[in-house]
């Protein structure tokens, strides 16, 4: 037997699509409907990802009680990460433990493109720590820390083409920690930059039959790149307190 992977994507892609667009037409109220299409991408990368990561809307903090804004979509380590925070239902996560922070629009433009840029920034700016690991044939060295991944999760876009020059212009404007990695509008395609040293930016998309499998398979491809997560060092922690 053998099963068509692409038809799982597209059931799946049409599925997100239609709560989206569901949400969008029943919710009248702006910050209800901002929510509702939140955790519809949230379950989704919740629902698919491997169980070593974590899908929250939170904060994110540092050792020295530094604060990001609050995050859309934040992927976080599941099993080596031991503190998180829930406080009158507003979640904190420590730095450490992120791997990807994505913002929620219903529409892409440019305005989307640099506000998550800057809620990026919020997160990628607060200090990591990395402790040494003890094993059963002594200590790994503190790994150090890898770049958080950054990106935009839409329904739509306001441009025309919705994913042509006008937004490779406002990723291209984006600089050091404001950078997006990833992009998914479900109704019209996905993209992907990278930004090899010295070299201009590259960027790949795909059209909107393809949105959901490429914007997918191209973060668990960078989220198996990054690793795992470094050891929070928990001392650094404790002289904040």
């Amino acid at each position: 037997m053998t099963i068509d992977l692409r038809r799982l994507f597209l059931s799946l892609q049409s599925q997100l699509v239609a709560t989206l667009e569901a949400g969008r037409k029943v919710i009248s109220h702006p910050g209800a409907k901002g929510e509702a299409a939140e955790l519809r991408w949230r379950e989704m990368l919740a629902d698919h990802l491997p169980s070593r990561y974590q899908v929250s809307k939170a904060f994110v903090i540092d050792a020295h009680g530094s604060l990001s804004d609050q995050i859309d979509v934040v992927v976080h380590d599941r099993q080596y990460s031991p503190l998180l925070f829930n406080q009158d239902g507003a979640l904190y996560v420590p730095a450490e433990s992120v791997y990807a922070v994505f913002e929620v629009k219903q529409e892409l433009n440019r305005e989307a493109v640099e506000y998550s840029g800057s809620k990026a920034a919020s997160v990628r700016r607060l200090r990591r720590t990395s402790a040494a690991i003890p094993h059963a044939g002594g200590t790994f060295a503190p790994r150090p820390v890898f770049p958080i991944l950054a990106g935009i999760l839409c329904l739509d876009s306001s441009w025309n083409p919705p994913l042509g020059t006008a937004l490779i212009d406002s990723l291209i404007d984006l600089a050091g920690e404001n950078r997006l990695d990833l992009g998914c509008v479900a109704r019209h395609g996905a993209f992907e930059i990278s930004y090899p040293d010295a070299e201009a930016p590259r960027i790949e998309q795909t059209t909107a039959d393809n949105a959901l499998i490429f914007f997918f398979l191209r973060l668990l491809h960078r989220l198996q790149q990054l690793g795992t997560v470094p050891a929070i060092d928990l001392k650094e922690y404790g002289r904040s307190l």
